[in-house]
């Protein structure tokens, strides 16, 4: 009879602690902005499912991106909260107005990590364009995603860069990376951003209003697409993306090798066809004087938990792309990051 009950209290253990381990399945999401969402498993500070384990020791980072309606504030942000959840780092992101002035920031000490467009890093590395000294005392975290050059009009006659000519067109703040691209592209068609057209020196949002007011013909947006100030604009409206011909694309690439051809689909913004044009590497940067310790947590937050980053640039980030910088040497953390990942990439 004991031997029984014995028997019979066991069954009971065994069955109770099954039922106590399916009710644990699921984790709690994180605390802060990036928090889980459908399909991907969360990844807690205790380390990712790789392997690795973040970085004790972390401190408070400024994180500069860019205007409230384009990518790098969306994507910087959302990085952010990732970062700040899942490691001792905590992130701040913080409006711009974009890559320029993110390098200036950051030589100031008002920011110690932030977005920059390839060309416009290397102009500041090499103290050429805006930059009348180099700057050196950064080095680069990672290369995050392509954005692509968005000529964007709501004139249907509009239809080559050089219907430009003589059009009022926002050009991006003075000395941005818009700016720059604006002046690479006009160029290359022969027209000269100051005396060709009438150009205004805008946000994306601005831009973008300004266009729904008739104040402007068409605007530079340089941004991951879809950007969400094209998309409010082609909200209710027929936007049109002014396509670049072949010719004048190899020739831009010949002059300026920062740019590669891209194309985007007419799906992103409702189009009537799909737009030719070029794009160019969205770089995360550092000062060199961030510790080993921040910039690997950055990466560790980027790239460990992909499937809950709740933003659509997220599904383009690859650690290949990432590692493909060669014209500026990589920071400590990022160097630590990617040997941990298998990959070797040359430090300052």
């Amino acid at each position: 009879m004991k031997k029984k009950l014995a028997l019979a209290l066991a069954a009971v253990m065994v069955l109770s602690m099954a039922l106590t381990s399916c009710g644990n399945d699921s984790k709690p999401s994180s605390s802060g902005g990036s928090s889980t969402s459908g399909g991907g498993s969360s990844v807690s500070s205790g380390g990712s499912e790789s392997g690795l384990s973040p970085k004790e020791g972390g401190t408070s980072l400024t994180f500069t991106t860019g205007g409230e309606t384009g990518t790098y504030y969306g994507f910087g942000s959302v990085i952010a909260g990732k970062v700040t959840d899942l490691t001792s780092t905590s992130v701040k992101a913080i409006s711009s107005n974009g890559s320029d002035a993110n390098i200036k920031a950051m030589q100031l000490g008002d920011a110690q990590i932030g977005f920059s467009q390839s060309d416009v890093m290397v102009y500041a590395y090499n103290g050429e364009r805006t930059f009348t000294e180099a700057v050196t005392d950064f080095s680069v975290v990672a290369n995050l995603y392509m954005e692509q050059v968005q000529i964007v009009t709501l004139d249907p006659d509009i239809k080559t860069v050089a219907d430009l000519k003589g059009k009022r067109v926002s050009v991006g703040a003075s000395g941005s990376g818009v700016y720059f691209n604006a002046v690479d592209i006009l160029g290359a068609y022969g027209l000269d951003i100051e005396k060709d057209i009438t150009p205004t020196y805008q946000s994306f949002g601005d831009s973008t209003e300004a266009l729904k007011d008739g104040q402007i013909d068409a605007a530079f947006v340089v941004a991951g697409a879809p950007t969400t100030a094209v998309t409010d604009l082609a909200s209710g409206r027929d936007v049109y993306l002014v396509s670049l011909d072949q010719e004048h694309i190899d020739a831009l690439i010949e002059a300026s090798p920062y740019y590669s051809p891209a194309t985007i689909s007419k799906d992103v913004y409702g189009a009537a066809e799909d737009a030719t044009t070029v794009a160019i590497g969205a770089v995360v940067i550092a000062r060199d004087d961030v510790s080993e310790a921040d910039v690997y947590n950055f990466l560790y937050g980027t790239f460990e938990d992909i499937p809950n980053l709740s933003h659509g640039k997220a599904a383009e980030l690859d650690l290949e792309f990432a590692s493909s910088v060669t014209s500026i040497g990589y920071h400590p953390g990022a160097v630590a990051y990617f040997a941990d990942k298998g990959i070797t990439v040359s430090g300052k």
